[in-house]
């Protein structure tokens, strides 16, 4: 059916003809809708008109259907009972079931994914769908609720909350310090075994003479989830997110190889159509993600690190 003709349909006298046959009472029906019975008759003969066809006998205070009344009621009933189906889904899918969430993978592999049942376990009746990606959302051709976004926070329109900051750090595993020492925050480089990743250089970390460190060796890998997985297995010096390194450095697979952190230029944030910021089960992801955010501590202090020469001699 053309939107000209659902136009044209009296969908309100519809609903005013079913409460009326069902009552056989205008002043009845009228109670149940909370208008006059005078707006009761203006749309049932409304919808008289319509079809061209009396729907009721009316004998003083009695009313009746007519055959034509009797035919239309059973198809009215089944189309208002369909169309407060569909209306309660759609409430229903507000409060609960599923949300698509749109995140770049590192964030979910190594931040997210250690935290869900936490979530799970305050909102079981909420059933998370989340997608890998760092292309921006197109809310209005895709069934996104929501995205997590590495960034500026510069995203138009859109309802924009911070939830996470995030430092870089440089990190290897505790027996690649006890063999070549903590790395020094102003000296030469080139002696130790680093790995390269494309967020930040160590030319960029060194607050030191950075002029020798242009050609500085070393393995490059432009995933960040690889790149921990290398630190992690002892292949070298990197450095990471504290996002990714932190799970790490608290299980002590991981130590951080110096106490120069720096700030990342860029934060977490929970992203989505103001319209959605109103639906129940996308307003408990964020205020879920907002509380973590608050209970992630900075990095850590280091301890005062030992050279690996005295390394060698305990």
């Amino acid at each position: 059916m053309s939107s000209y003709a659902y136009d044209r349909l009296p969908l309100n006298a519809l609903r005013v003809f079913e409460a009326v046959a069902t009552r056989l009472s205008f002043g009845e029906a009228a109670e149940a809708l909370h208008v006059t019975p005078a707006a009761v008759s203006q749309q049932i003969k409304s919808l008289e008109e319509y079809l061209q066809t009396p729907l009721f006998r009316r004998n003083g205070r009695t009313v009746q259907l007519t055959p034509e009344g009797v035919q239309l009621l059973p198809g009215i009933r089944h189309g208002l009972e369909e169309l407060e189906a569909a209306l309660q889904r759609l409430r229903q899918e507000r409060q609960t079931g599923a949300i698509n969430v749109s995140m770049i993978a590192s964030f979910l592999q190594r931040w997210l994914l250690p935290r869900l049942a936490d979530f799970r376990g305050k909102h079981p009746e909420i059933e998370l769908r989340l997608h890998t990606s760092s292309e921006a959302v197109d809310f209005a051709r895709s069934d996104f609720h929501a995205a997590l976004r590495f960034g500026l926070g510069q995203y138009g329109e859109l309802r924009t909350e911070k939830f996470l900051s995030d430092w870089l750090v440089a990190v290897a595993t505790p027996r690649l310090i006890e063999q070549h020492g903590p790395l020094p925050e102003k000296g030469d480089l080139s002696q130790y075994p680093l790995l390269h990743g494309d967020e930040l250089t160590w030319a960029d970390w060194s607050t030191g003479d950075t002029r020798s460190m242009s050609a500085l060796r070393g393995a490059f890998i432009d995933d960040s989830v690889g790149l921990a997985t290398a630190v992690t297995e002892g292949l070298g010096y990197g450095l990471l997110r504290w996002t990714l390194a932190a799970c790490e450095v608290q299980a002590g697979r991981l130590v951080l190889a110096s106490h120069h952190v720096v700030p990342h230029r860029f934060s977490y944030y929970f992203v989505c159509p103001q319209d959605y910021a109103t639906f129940p089960k996308v307003a408990a992801l964020r205020e879920w993600l907002l509380q973590q955010g608050r209970e992630v501590p900075a990095p850590p202090a280091a301890p005062p690190l030992k050279s690996a020469a005295a390394m060698r001699k305990l």
